[in-house]
């Protein structure tokens, strides 16, 4: 499991890429066609052809970091193929990251402070 801080951005690439990109292959994707900096410290998601592969391309403050997973079986469940990006909760990309649904997993709601009698 792959945990991501608070406040940290995640962004997913919601067409496939050719999965023999390199960290530096994935960063000028990032940049050219996404139009996102791949420098920013975000975390960039992209899938690949098949949906049972998944790349992680985040920028660490020394260096460009590639993580990638492919499930042992059945596939991950991703957005609709469209173009752009979208942005998902550290929450719902734990989940993707794990192979559940995402779409079906809600963050935590903060509980309100209860208000003085007047």
């Amino acid at each position: 499991m792959i945990t991501i801080p608070p406040g940290v951005r995640v962004l997913v690439a919601t067409r496939p890429v050719d999965f023999r990109k390199g960290p530096h292959g994935l960063a000028a994707l990032a940049a050219e066609v996404l139009g996102e900096d791949p420098f920013s410290g975000a975390v960039l998601v992209f899938r690949s052809k098949r949906a049972d592969r998944i790349k992680l391309l985040v920028w660490d403050g020394s260096g460009l970091v590639l993580v990638c997973k492919q499930l042992h079986q059945g596939r991950f469940r991703w957005p609709p193929v469209m173009d752009g990006v979208m942005r998902l909760s550290a929450v719902a990309f734990a989940a993707l990251f794990d192979g559940l649904d995402w779409s079906r997993v809600q963050a935590t709601r903060p509980i309100p402070k209860p208000q003085a009698a007047a």
